[in-house]
């Protein structure tokens, strides 16, 4: 079994968590602490990616990110680069984070964030010091789950990123190729790895779950 698709597969999902979380994480806030006209349409394309097919998704981003599109006004075309994988796993992971954040920033008790303010805290000092510590679990949760769904990325992936060997296969693909040439010990390999993985993320947002519930019924 080559290592490399493993491999690239662990920097993708390591960069796309950095994208998660500032992405995610920036929209969360700005969801749960706004009300504005349209925040439902946002809301609604946000979370598209969940319920589109990743073709359909991968699609998008194609024109998005094509001659026609972000390579014509900047003249940098990441297409079939490992980068493009990078983009296709936080677009399709971005409603994990972003639901599960805007839930646990909403769950705060305004009052103590209204008592940070007229102790003279700044807007930036009450989300570092009360908002965001107090919403860490769902948080965490979110980023978790975003981290797991962007590790399996595979539609998208291969809509923008292609299938291409020692650049830009990822697991996923290794595995949908393995498994496609006949090579089931080298896909059973890449399936334990990727199926542990997923399973410890999981079950790390299990873990976060009964405490969160706890602490609020306490």
């Amino acid at each position: 079994m080559s290592w490399h698709p493993f491999l690239l597969s662990l920097q993708v999902t390591l960069c796309a968590t950095i994208g998660i979380l500032l992405i995610g994480l920036g929209l969360a806030l700005f969801l749960a602490r706004t009300q504005f006209a349209g925040k439902t349409m946002v809301e609604t394309v946000i979370n598209l990616p969940l319920v589109l097919p990743p073709t359909v998704v991968g699609y998008y981003l194609l024109i998005l990110l094509g001659r026609d599109g972000l390579a014509r006004l900047t003249g940098v075309n990441i297409l079939f680069t490992w980068q493009a994988a990078v983009v296709a796993a936080i677009i399709v992971a971005l409603p994990l984070m972003v639901q599960s954040a805007k839930a646990a920033i909403a769950n705060v008790d305004p009052t103590l964030e209204s008592a940070a303010r007229t102790l003279g805290s700044t807007e930036l000092e009450i989300i570092w010091r009360i908002t965001l510590p107090l919403a860490r679990r769902g948080i965490l949760a979110g980023l978790v789950l975003g981290s797991a769904r962007a590790l399996g990325e595979f539609g998208a992936t291969l809509m923008i990123a292609g299938n291409i060997p020692g650049v830009t296969q990822t697991a996923p693909l290794a595995i949908y190729d393995a498994v496609q040439a006949g090579r089931y010990a080298d896909a059973n390999g890449m399936v334990l790895l990727l199926t542990a993985l997923s399973f410890a993320s999981l079950l790390a947002v299990n873990r976060m779950q009964p405490r969160a519930e706890t602490r609020h019924h306490a």
